[in-house]
């Protein structure tokens, strides 16, 4: 199977990961790998405009990252996941959606 995109984690995202412990963590980087692979909305969901989210549910936790696309190359697809967050609530709070917005328009501006 071919993959569809290729992932990058930028820095609040890499630090979000990296605070978790390890079981939550291997999880969370297994299934955006198989995201990858497979556009489930159970792993991967459209929030709002270009705003998505790596989902994972682990141990009754759910565990986000969100992200958006940079489908600007030919050669490749890649998705910027922004930062993580830890939901106990069925919503995404739109503060979070704004703050990825923000990292994403910083990120074409610098392009």
């Amino acid at each position: 199977m071919r993959q569809k995109f290729e992932v990058v984690l930028l820095e609040e995202a890499f630090e979000f990961l990296e605070k978790l412990d390890l079981k939550p963590r291997k999880k969370v980087l297994q299934n955006m790998h198989r995201a990858k692979y497979h556009i489930d909305p159970v792993l991967f969901k459209k929030l709002e405009r270009d705003i998505w989210e790596f989902r994972t549910l682990f141990a009754g936790i759910q565990y986000r990252l969100l992200a958006f696309w940079d489908k600007t190359s030919s050669i490749e697809t890649i998705v910027f996941a922004t930062h993580g967050i830890i939901k106990k609530t069925s919503k995404v709070d739109k503060k979070e959606i704004q703050k990825a917005e923000q990292i994403r328009h910083k990120y074409i501006k610098s392009k």
